[in-house]
């Protein structure tokens, strides 16, 4: 005779729900009695916050495609009728396209505490690369979301993006007719477009889930970079993280409505206001912020690699620019092998803690030069930018080998309460379970 889960819930309903299908108890262990470094500072609000902006943006996209029309003819006048005559179709816009720019602020600063301190580090590399994984299907999701309005940046933009696809040698031609499903963007683009678009929110919350769960397999990192020793090193994450991260987010939140209310339009372009014309190109063709250190890193590839002294080209330009801009996502994946110091905080390691602050300076470099014209001193400025991203990345096993990290921290309690205060506390956890 099979027997019912044992529950222990007060709540009649949730106990009989509890008793048949677990989900509560499963709740209750992973974000109510799991256990957390007590020391996490304001980085690790990111992870959070990120999560609801995607629940927010699923929310939103699923309203905005019931009124869309997937239809080079239809598409800019659909958009504008959702702003115009649609209940709140304005605000759900609003929402949908600011909440593309949050969720990029969120993850890219998600990110860079990994770097900050050592996240991807053994025991945790599975779990930095479902991270990569996520961030490159939000650039495709990001992008594909782009040209949906249909407007003349979202055209071109469109154009400009998949005839990258074009310097690929053999297959590129076929790689792009099959994106542009014909000879050109047009309504078969912007259909297949519309499909990816609705349907890769889902794969990217599949994914976190495999992300999240690898983080509850491994436990998480904390900016001393040293694991738990004991009960006195960490805390529920209910209810002092879920406190934390509820102001986090309560803050963030408040920033993310003064772009819906007050800066709706931004973070956009004005000539996607304007409906899509193939006769007619822009002066200046650029993507969405979040693009540019990319794109200026594609632009910044002005040369072509070959032979000295014959007329034999290796890599064109364009091949080169292509490869570089994905190179520089990629290289991520090589985080957990390309930097194999023992310590993961920064704080622990007097040459990374220096080295590391060139990572966003040029991160930032890249994205001045990815918003302005390709021409001197922009070209220039993405030149110098690129050649000091990548050589932050490759000077990492040099910085491993000469780098002597300080003295860790015997435990976190010790660390964040004083040796006394984590001898006492290590003493009473004992005789509380007692």
């Amino acid at each position: 005779m099979a027997h019912a889960q044992t529950s222990e819930f007060k709540n009649p309903v949730v106990n009989w729900i509890d008793q048949r299908l677990p989900l509560f108890t499963m709740i209750q262990k992973e974000y109510g009695v799991f256990p957390t470094p007590r020391n996490f500072n304001y980085f690790w609000n990111f992870g959070a916050i990120a999560s609801v902006i995607l629940v927010v943006m699923i929310a939103t996209g699923l309203v905005l495609a019931m009124h869309y029309a997937p239809h080079t003819s239809l598409a800019f006048d659909s958009v504008e009728r959702i702003m115009r005559d649609v209940n709140y179709g304005w605000l759900l816009r609003y929402i949908h396209a600011n909440g593309a720019s949050m969720f990029f602020i969120a993850v890219y600063i998600h990110i860079f505490r990994g770097f900050l301190y050592g996240s991807y580090k053994q025991p945790r590399e599975l779990l930095w690369i479902l991270g990569v994984v996520i961030f490159l299907l939000m650039m495709a999701t990001a992008f594909m979301g782009y040209v949906l309005p249909w407007g003349q940046m979202s055209f071109w933009g469109a154009t400009v993006i998949t005839n990258l696809f074009s310097a690929v040698p053999l297959v590129g031609g076929d790689i792009v007719t099959l994106l542009w499903g014909g000879f050109s963007v047009d309504n078969p683009t912007l259909n297949r477009f519309f499909a990816l678009h609705f349907l890769l929110p889902f794969v990217i919350f599949a994914v976190v889930f495999l992300h999240v769960a690898a983080l509850h397999i491994t436990g998480s990192n904390n900016p001393l970079g040293i694991e738990p020793k004991g009960p006195q090193d960490t805390l529920p994450f209910h209810p002092y993280y879920t406190s934390k991260d509820s102001f986090g987010l309560a803050i963030f939140l408040i920033i993310f409505a003064a772009f819906v209310f007050f800066l709706p339009n931004y973070l956009g372009h004005p000539d996607n206001y304007i409906p899509a014309d193939p006769l007619v190109t822009p002066p200046h063709i650029v993507p969405e912020w979040y693009f540019l250190p990319f794109y200026g890193i594609l632009r910044s590839v002005t040369f072509s690699i070959g032979i000295p002294f014959t007329d034999i080209v290796l890599i064109p330009a364009k091949l080169g620019g292509v490869i570089a801009m994905f190179a520089s996502i990629l290289i991520w994946f090589a985080m957990p092998w390309l930097d194999k110091s023992p310590v993961r905080s920064y704080r622990f390691r007097p040459i990374y803690s220096q080295w590391i602050w060139m990572l966003p300076i040029s991160f930032f470099m890249l994205m001045y030069a990815g918003g302005k014209p390709a021409e001197a001193p922009y070209v220039q400025i993405g030149q110098i930018g690129t050649v000091a991203y990548f050589a932050w990345f490759l000077g990492l096993p040099y910085i491993t080998r000469h780098e002597k990290p300080l003295p860790l921290p015997s435990s976190i309690a010790e660390a964040v309460l004083g040796s006394e205060a984590a001898a006492a506390g290590a003493t009473a956890k004992p005789m509380e379970k007692a």
